[in-house]
């Protein structure tokens, strides 16, 4: 189903929607709270993060609202592929073949707003394992 005739459904048992009126990002998407955009696609949209964390720091995140990647690629693959595949565009684009895609699930990982979201990081060594 195209990410634009969605309103709310639940699929497997995960609940995905347009937008969660209460979600920072559905904000950030909606226009509603400015963002430095540097990439928009149909289903995704990229910015820099405000606490950037290497000299690139940006979010891709998608345009639908669901918690999580997992939850994501079960209930709009699409927009879980181009979100990946704008994650490389982002990191070339900026001059970067090496980079680090990082995704927090759930508190325990660090996730903080529960709008699937990738950090692209790139422009210096980043050590193994992270954390």
């Amino acid at each position: 189903m195209p990410s634009s005739e969605l309103a709310n459904w639940n699929l497997r048992g995960v609940q995905v929607s347009l937008t969660d009126e209460d979600c920072l990002f559905c904000k950030i998407v909606a226009g509603d709270i400015p963002a430095e955009i540097v990439s928009e696609t149909e289903h995704t949209l990229a910015f820099r993060d405000l606490n950037p964390q290497a000299p690139l720091h940006v979010l891709v995140i998608p345009r639908v609202h669901a918690a999580d990647i997992a939850s994501l690629a079960e209930t709009a693959p699409e927009a879980a592929v181009d979100l990946l595949a704008e994650t490389r565009r982002v990191a070339r684009a900026e001059g970067h073949e090496s980079y680090r895609l990082v995704f927090n699930t759930g508190a325990d990982a660090g996730q903080t707003v529960f709008h699937v979201h990738g950090h692209v990081l790139a422009g210096r060594s980043l050590a193994w394992p992270p954390g």
